[in-house]
């Protein structure tokens, strides 16, 4: 009986903080200091987290940072080839950017698409499938790594700097068509220099078009540190007569409220803004760069330490009493079993059917003939699935 009394007592101490502790519904926060550049914007000094909003943030970002390491492991044993440049360390930008906007509205980004393409709508199991070439991917195995699309995504661009301008397009086709969208063509510091976005930023001031240009600072363009590779760093700046903010990109929070604000200037009709949004890569530019040769060890492992985007989330939902520990490690546990599942998808997907190389080259292949493998030969898309094959000049 004694024994039995002490064993009580023991167990209500452990279990008392659980049962007595009330989760909040939602929490406040501060929100860090913004850059301004030409910029008369009213902007938010707090904002409100919900218990659901945070849950769901940390499970998207857990999901991204889980699909990169296992990308980079699936590369490392060649079952990924060709070029894959990874996300990890930049999750914020994307969820947060998200969440700021609705799924209606377009974006257009570069080469380190992955989490952006996750955000938009796409499982873990076709972008792992994309990255493999399997007919499970979300271009059939077409696309991999630097070319990922839906309705609203437009790529994934393998060009430095060349959807920039396109995204200034895609924003002025949203203003001619007076549909209330707003475009954000996101590029990186090592991007910034290039011509075409000087451009890009002039016509769409001309025409007022509601583009959110976005520059990814994570502070390294390949292997060259953006205050050696640019004159003027302070990339929010570079669009002259355009606005500019900068943001702090590895602060889930301060992304999405700040982006809020300047959408919803854009969309009043008042023309397109310059985002610099700072942020921080772990791997390397791509897998075939170690990313430890214009860079130490220690500053990776410190910048993990103490900005990283998904531990400082962890704290704001800790902190703001949305969710216990026990919660979190559940979240992080159902995102390890969906990223794995993913994998094995990945991998047990079959290859592309050959009669499909000659599909989707134009709207309408039916009949089209493409040419082979050399110079005198063609294969016909057959809506039967097989492959009518011919020679030139011939009928």
């Amino acid at each position: 009986t004694i024994y039995l009394r002490m064993l009580s007592r023991c167990l209500s101490r452990v279990t008392r903080p659980f049962l007595s502790k009330t989760l909040a519904s939602q929490a406040t926060f501060d929100l860090p200091e913004c850059s301004l550049h030409k910029f008369d914007i009213e902007l938010p000094r707090t904002c409100t987290l919900t218990r659901e909003d945070a849950l769901r943030y940390y499970k998207d970002m857990t999901i991204i940072r889980r699909m990169e390491t296992a990308a980079n492991a699936l590369y490392k044993t060649k079952e990924i080839r060709g070029f894959l440049h990874l996300y990890s360390g930049q999750e914020a930008v994307c969820v947060g950017m998200e969440a700021a906007v609705s799924l209606q509205d377009s974006i257009i980004t570069a080469y380190r698409d992955h989490g952006w393409a996750y955000t938009r709508g796409l499982s873990p199991e076709s972008i792992l499938a994309e990255l493999t070439g399997r007919s499970g991917g979300c271009q059939k195995g077409k696309g991999g790594s630097m070319h990922m699309y839906t309705e609203t995504l437009f790529g994934g661009n393998g060009i430095v700097g060349a959807q920039v301008p396109v995204g200034a397009g895609i924003a002025f086709a949203h203003s001619y068509k007076n549909d209330g969208k707003v475009c954000i063509a996101l590029y990186g510091d090592g991007a910034a220099n290039q011509g075409q976005i000087f451009e890009a930023f002039n016509l769409a001031a001309l025409f007022k078009a509601p583009c959110l240009f976005t520059c990814e600072n994570n502070h390294y363009g390949m292997g060259t540190s953006d205050v050696r590779a640019a004159a003027n760093p302070h990339y929010y700046t570079r669009g002259d007569a355009v606005p500019g903010i900068k943001i702090d990109g590895m602060n889930v929070l301060a992304v999405r409220d700040f982006t809020k604000a300047v959408t919803d200037w854009m969309r009043a009709g008042n023309g397109p803004v310059v985002a610099e949004i700072e942020t921080y890569r772990y791997y390397g530019h791509s897998m075939s760069d170690p990313g430890t040769s214009y860079r130490t060890r220690d500053e990776v492992q410190e910048i993990r330490k103490t900005k990283d985007p998904i531990v400082m989330l962890k704290g704001h939902i800790l902190e703001g009493e949305l969710a216990t520990e026990a919660e979190i490690k559940e979240i992080e546990s159902e995102c390890r079993g969906i990223v794995d599942k993913a994998v094995e998808f990945a991998r047990s997907s079959p290859e592309l059917e050959t009669h499909e190389m000659y599909n989707t080259i134009y709207v309408d292949m039916d009949g089209v003939r493409v040419r082979g493998a050399d110079v005198t030969t063609y294969g016909i898309h057959s809506p039967k699935h097989y492959i009518v094959w011919g020679k030139w000049g011939s009928n």
